[in-house]
Parts: C-alpha cells; sequence; structure tokens
C-alpha cells in the first residue's frame, strides 16, 4: 500500500487544516493510501518531521501556510529525498499556493493531490537556509511575520495591506551592494526581492508572465529610496500597475545566484518568516530541486510560461 505523510500546522490561519483534517484524510485513504498524520507545535517541527519521516513516504502533504510548506520542503532536501509535495493551503494569504494555482478550498486540494500531475520547482537557498518563494528586505518585507496572528484572521488579505501602507509611511533606506552574473547594484533601497512567486505577503504581485517557477532564475526588484514626493509617486504607480521594469525608482531582473553585502543588522524575511541578517550573503537558484503534485489544469498554465 502506498504511504502518505500528512504533516499539519493545526494553528495555520484560522485553523481550516485542523477543521477539514478528518474529511481531508478520507480522500487519501479511499484513494488506498496508508496515511499517518504528525502535527507541529513550534518553528522547525514541520522540518524535522519530514527530515525523519519523509523518506519513506511515497508523498508528503503540508497542510498550513506559506511557513509549513517552506519547513516541509527543507526538511525533505535536508534528507536528499526524492518524494513528491502535496500542499494543502490552509494560511492567512498564501502566496506561493497562488502562484501554483493551488485550490482554497482544503478538500478539493485534497483531491488535487490524488489525481493532479508532478511539477518540478526551484527552490533557492540564503546562506544554506532553503525558502520556496521569496527572501527580501525592507519595507513589506516584515509585514507578513509583524501582523498578530488575530488580525490576520478577522481580516485576512486586508491586515497585509495595511501593515504594507505602515511600512511606506515609515520609509528608512539601507545600504546594499548586490551582484549577480551580469552586474552589480548599489544604493540605498527601501525594499527588495529575490522571489520565484506571483505574490508576496499579500501586498505585492508579479505578472504570471513575469514568473518561470522552473527556470533556475529568481525575479529580483529592488526599489531605491525616493528623494521627493515626484519620486515616492513614480514608486506607488510602478507597484499598482506592475510596471516596475518602466520606473526609475526601480532595478527588476533575473538571476540564479545573488551575492548580497548589506550591515549585518538589517534583517530579511524568507516565505514570510523572519531571518536574520548577515553582512555577506549567498543566494542560490537550486533548480527544480522538489516536485509538488498541482492540479492538471495549474499545470498546463505552468508549462505555458516556460514557453
Amino acid at each position: 500500500m502506498k504511504k502518505l505523510l500528512i504533516i499539519i500546522n493545526p494553528a495555520a490561519g484560522t485553523r481550516q487544516g485542523a477543521k477539514y483534517l478528518a474529511d481531508i484524510s478520507d480522500v487519501f485513504c479511499r484513494a488506498g493510501y496508508e496515511t499517518v498524520i504528525a502535527t507541529t507545535a513550534a518553528r522547525g517541527d514541520g522540518t524535522e518531521i519530514a527530515r525523519t519521516r519523509g523518506p519513506e513516504a511515497d508523498i508528503v502533504v503540508a497542510i498550513g501556510g506559506d511557513g509549513t510548506f517552506n519547513e516541509v520542503v527543507a526538511g525533505l532536501l535536508q534528507a536528499e529525498a526524492q518524494v513528491p509535495v502535496g500542499y494543502i493551503p490552509a494560511g492567512t494569504t498564501n502566496d506561493f499556493a497562488t502562484s501554483l494555482g493551488l485550490s482554497k478550498d482544503l478538500v478539493q486540494a485534497a483531491v488535487d493531490v490524488v489525481q493532479g500531475k508532478d511539477y518540478a520547482i526551484d527552490i533557492g537557498s540564503f546562506n544554506g537556509r532553503y525558502f520556496s518563494y521569496v527572501a527580501s528586505f525592507g519595507a513589506f518585507s516584515n509585514t507578513s511575520y509583524e501582523v498578530p496572528q488575530n488580525l490576520k484572521n478577522v481580516f485576512g488579505h486586508m491586515a497585509y495591506i495595511l501593515g504594507g501602507a505602515k511600512d511606506l509611511l515609515s520609509l528608512r533606506p539601507v545600504k546594499v551592494r548586490l551582484e549577480n552574473e551580469v552586474g552589480i547594484y548599489g544604493g540605498n533601497y527601501i525594499f527588495g526581492a529575490v522571489c520565484n512567486s506571483t505574490s508576496m505577503g499579500g501586498v505585492l504581485t508579479l505578472d504570471h508572465d513575469m514568473v518561470d517557477m522552473s527556470d533556475g532564475k529568481f525575479e529580483v526588484l529592488l526599489i531605491r529610496m525616493p528623494r521627493n514626493l515626484i519620486e515616492l509617486q513614480q514608486i506607488v504607480v510602478a507597484l499598482t500597475t506592475q510596471r516596475y521594469r518602466e520606473c526609475p525608482m526601480m532595478s527588476f531582473f533575473s538571476s540564479s545566484k545573488l551575492l548580497v553585502e548589506a550591515d549585518p543588522g538589517m534583517n530579511w524575511t524568507l516565505d514570510g518568516e523572519f531571518q536574520e541578517g548577515a553582512g555577506r550573503i549567498e543566494i542560490f537558484n537550486h533548480r527544480q530541486a522538489v516536485t509538488i503534485r498541482v492540479p492538471e489544469n495549474a499545470l498546463v498554465a505552468l508549462e505555458e510560461r516556460s514557453e
């Protein structure tokens, strides 16, 4: 009998994962899987469970937010386990799940794990720590982990918008030097993101045509510190219209590896979770490092981006 390991964060979002766990498990059991359920109670639990128990499974399913998915993927990569991952998004914004075209209906997402197709995605590493879809600094970056969970539960997406607006009203530049395969970027920035997703923190978005999640490259967005209201307006317009390449206050490009030099006191966010800063940071794209189960219609859309 095929083995399926569920790793669930019961406290994610509004606890919908825990609410529908029996229905989700029933979907897997009816599909012929011997299903084992493991719950997380603290940060890092998902990684440890996936690392130690994931290699024995035929598929590992993460139920929770993007942070839960991040931990599960990290554990499997640490174990060098070639096991496909199913993701049932039960967080607040579920940026990465949205980019993958996964269902917001948790039971339907379970059906899609059973009936879906495998798709290999890129995974990033930040000085050795894995991230699934974004490493960022500056404005908006701390929105995900600083917005209290009770506000996320009540206001959902709007809580992130409000958090991002607060960041814009208190802009503080950070000096960063970034080197990639073709050039060097440097200056005072209010925000930077290295991402493999169409959405970040419920605040910033990229057009689907801009993002190929399996091409071995990140999309990098840097926003310079505005010196006056005109430059601030240019940034706001670019963010709302997604015309990043046309804005003189922004740099937008693709890259597979980056060397970043910054103040060690400048902290980052990886997949919505806190990451302590460092003076020298190496960011790598590990091409198609993890296989994820997606709905067939989503697979068609994802493959079209690669053409």
